[in-house]
């Protein structure tokens, strides 16, 4: 079968790609500067032809808070910046599994235990290290979720532990392009994260490996961030649109970024990794109306990062539910096998619960 979009650039790119052969660096910025409408057809008929027709919802815990000793430009838990958000120490097991019950009943089917630091370490911090291993065991013990991990840099023994624990994907973020990154983060290297992923890779998870959009990065930057990421091999790409935190450097630079830009990324990333999930994480909800969310998942995203965030807040999964059913997909439910009315008219009640209580307050000041 052929498709067409009109766009010749757009069709030579995508007939190759449903042929089974690899998209490039030249073809994704040729790619980038066509019309969104083309780019979003294709990264739609990708999405349909390698893809199941889902789109799987993923969920985190942050279980380290803040002080964390790298400088990264758009994070708000670095000890670098005064963002004002609550800091703490690991969480602990239990608190951990009550975020993955929840993550369980809102339809999520993976979970990720998230720790803001350069790398947990089992050599200095053996007792964190062992909580760590301890949540992870009781995640996978007691939810239909599968577990996924994004604790900085791993040793080679450190990343063998995590796989025989049961770890599914390990997320380390390559944040931007080779050549941008340095403007990003100082205090570690670019090939300090790729090096990371090869040794989770190597240890036998797969990578959930992605960016963070309008840093202040060029196009070309975009296209080199996701064809570094084919030659480390990912199965997850999380795009990340940039959420300023107030405190952070790239805050007070106030870069922006459009909606065509999002989806035109989103497509291109689709027709450079068309076996692997491109998910929409972090940013989206100020980065994009309620009514527009649904594009970049017509456009070739087949998965979402949702509820909240490391430090900010997302939406309800009653929501991302219905941005789902929007875009004319469904949600995956292939490892939680969950009710999505449900989970709709759970959220709702607790909406009204919390407009109730609200009312109540109002009235007694």
């Amino acid at each position: 079968m052929v498709y067409e979009t009109g766009n010749p650039t757009v069709d030579d790119a995508l007939e190759r790609v449903l042929a089974g052969k690899r998209l490039d660096r030249t073809d994704g910025v040729a790619l980038l500067a066509q019309p969104v409408e083309a780019l979003a057809e294709a990264g739609g008929v990708v999405r349909e032809q390698f893809g199941d027709g889902t789109v799987d919802a993923c969920s985190i815990v942050n279980a380290k808070a803040g002080n964390c000793a790298e400088d990264c430009g758009f994070c708000a838990q670095s000890v670098h910046f005064d963002t004002g958000i609550d800091t703490y120490d690991f969480l602990g097991p239990e608190t951990i599994l009550e975020a993955a019950k929840r993550a369980e009943a809102d339809g999520a089917q993976r979970f990720g235990i998230v720790v803001a630091e350069k790398g947990v370490s089992k050599e200095h911090r053996p007792e964190e290290w062992e909580e760590v291993l301890e949540s992870i065991r009781l995640v996978r013990d007691e939810c239909d979720l599968e577990v996924d991990a994004s604790l900085g840099i791993l040793t080679e023994e450190e990343a063998e532990i995590l796989a025989a624990e049961g770890i599914e994907h390990y997320n380390h973020n390559i944040e931007t392009s080779p050549r941008y990154f340095p403007e990003i983060v100082e205090t570690h290297s670019f090939d300090d994260r790729v090096k990371t992923l090869e040794v989770a890779k190597d240890a036998g998870m797969d990578l959930c490996a992605g960016v963070i959009l309008g840093m202040g990065e060029t196009p070309t930057d975009r296209v080199e961030a996701a064809v570094a990421l084919q030659e480390i091999g990912i199965s997850s790409l999380p795009v990340n649109v940039l959420n300023p935190v107030p405190g952070t450097p790239l805050a007070e630079q106030g870069v922006e970024i459009t909606r065509e830009e999002i989806i035109k990324t989103v497509a291109v990333y689709k027709l450079l990794h068309p076996e692997s999930r491109v998910r929409l994480t972090g940013g989206r909800e100020v980065n994009l109306a309620p009514d527009e969310q649904h594009l970049p998942l017509e456009a070739g995203a087949d998965g979402l990062l949702t509820g909240d965030y490391l430090t900010t807040e997302g939406q309800s999964p009653a929501e991302d539910l219905e941005i789902i059913e929007r875009a004319g997909l469904e949600p995956n439910r292939s490892v939680n096998e969950f009710d999505p009315e449900a989970v709709k008219r759970r959220h709702e009640r607790q909406d009204e619960m919390a407009a109730t209580s609200a009312t109540a307050e109002s009235s007694d000041d």
